[in-house]
């Protein structure tokens, strides 16, 4: 089969906002999982003057891909320009950059570029590659844009907490009542039911439902990412009825001989819903209030028990 040229491709859409506010939304990447619906979760693996390495866990095609990329970061210029590592199966080869462009002092045009190539030039993964650019691509620009112009991230709709819980037991047993959610339906009085999927070791799909305190049921999924034995990091792609927005991890520090184990979570409350669920006088408060109890207590009933696993095992 002749070598097939570098596939180019550009996708761009214009920002009513300061260019130095949306580069500076693209350059902090700890915030991708909340900002971007493809991507799961973020990590720093080196930092360096303006470039830096990071390994990026998100969906594609509706499947799960992880890749470390280096990035050159330019804010005079406001560009920044990445090249994957490690890419992941069926890419070969990719790069690009984000470039953007002042149109006013409060709008600019946002360019996304991709070059990339698939594994053994393969007419079928190219089709796979292309389909998940751009399908991706209009998805990160599309809610980069509702994020800068409603002021980084919705913040009225935004709650953001976290409960801890302290273990006297080791981080290994609390990690591993963590990481085996297959068994949460036994262990735990809020889980109905439950699936956990782990194709490749520390990426996880977990689909599962939830009892609320009036006895009904509702289904999430999420896509975790597992790093033994300090942290869990998630996002829900399924997503209760109040929720246009779910992410967060399970942090495990030691103090001492102790544990201290914490539930983070991030929501972006869906207003369009708010009425349907609570009822026609119901305000995004009473919605952000309502989801923050909700989750909280599961978050600290999943800590008490394995509290009680972790201690137990001392």
């Amino acid at each position: 089969m002749a070598k097939q040229e570098l596939r180019e491709v550009e996708h761009e859409i214009t920002v009513q906002a300061p260019a130095a506010d949306v580069y500076r939304l693209i350059a902090e990447v700890e915030n991708w999982p909340r900002l971007f619906p493809p991507t799961v979760y973020v990590d720093y693996v080196e930092r360096s003057g303006r470039e830096e390495r990071i390994r990026i866990w998100a969906t594609a095609n509706g499947e799960v891909k992880s890749w470390t990329s280096r990035r050159v970061l330019d804010p005079q210029a406001m560009r920044i320009e990445f090249r994957q590592e490690v890419s992941a199966p069926p890419v070969a080869a990719m790069g690009g950059a984000w470039v953007i462009e002042p149109v006013t002092a409060e709008s600019c045009r946002v360019r996304l570029l991709h070059d990339y190539r698939a594994i053994n030039d393969d007419p079928g993964d190219l089709v796979w590659i292309d389909q998940a650019v751009d399908r991706n691509s209009l998805s990160e620009l599309g809610a980069l844009k509702a994020n800068a112009e409603l002021g980084h991230g919705s913040t009225g709709r935004l709650v953001s907490f976290a409960d801890t819980v302290r273990i006297g037991g080791s981080p290994k047993d609390v990690y591993d009542f963590l990481n085996e959610a297959q068994l949460w339906e036994e262990r735990l009085p809020h889980v109905a039911r439950v699936n956990l999927e782990e194709e490749s070791p520390g990426l996880q799909v977990l689909e599962m439902d939830t009892r609320a305190r009036d006895g009904s049921t509702h289904t999430t999924k999420s896509v975790r990412v597992c790093f033994p034995h300090r942290k869990i990091a998630y996002k829900q792609v399924t997503l209760p009825a109040l929720m246009n927005l779910h992410t967060g991890y399970w942090q495990l520090e030691e103090d001492g001989e102790d544990v201290l184990a914490t539930s983070h979570h991030t929501v972006v409350i869906n207003t369009a819903n708010i009425t349907k669920v609570l009822g026609d006088t119901a305000s995004v408060q009473e919605a952000k209030e309502l989801v923050r109890n909700s989750l909280s207590t599961n978050s600290r009933t999943t800590l008490g028990h394995a509290k009680q696993y972790a201690e137990a095992r001392r």
